[in-house]
């Protein structure tokens, strides 16, 4: 069930994933080549994987379905968070990137976090 007052596209919590998105491609880039179907791989597909599924969820016909598509884009956060850690403690990162990272996924949670509960008080 699309949001009914906004276009998913319209949303802060899509447009902020995508901006992460963005940023861990980027980043990504300076990886070791022999990363390329590792680590890399894994961590794009994680971080695509949570404007994806916002997506999926306002498309969906019913609010239950919809938060569980959110829950996961959460879980894909969680799990991106773990993989830029992994980076680090691997010297892939520098710790300022880290810290930007972390603090860039971290305004996504309270985003969708916001937005879960919002969806779960119209059930």
């Amino acid at each position: 069930m699309e949001n009914s007052y906004k276009r998913f596209t319209d949303l802060s919590v899509w447009i902020e994933s995508r901006k992460l998105v963005t940023h861990i491609y980027s980043l990504t880039k300076q990886f070791p080549k022999e990363e390329q179907f590792g680590l890399i791989n894994q961590i794009r597909r994680c971080a695509v994987s949570v404007p994806s599924n916002i997506a999926e969820g306002c498309g969906r016909n019913s609010k239950k379905d919809s938060i569980q598509f959110f829950y996961i884009a959460r879980g894909s956060l969680y799990e991106l968070e773990t993989q830029i850690y992994v980076s680090s403690d691997l010297n892939y990162i520098t710790s300022d990137n880290l810290t930007e990272l972390l603090n860039n996924l971290e305004v996504v949670r309270k985003l969708l976090n916001g937005f879960i509960r919002y969806y779960s008080e119209k059930i």
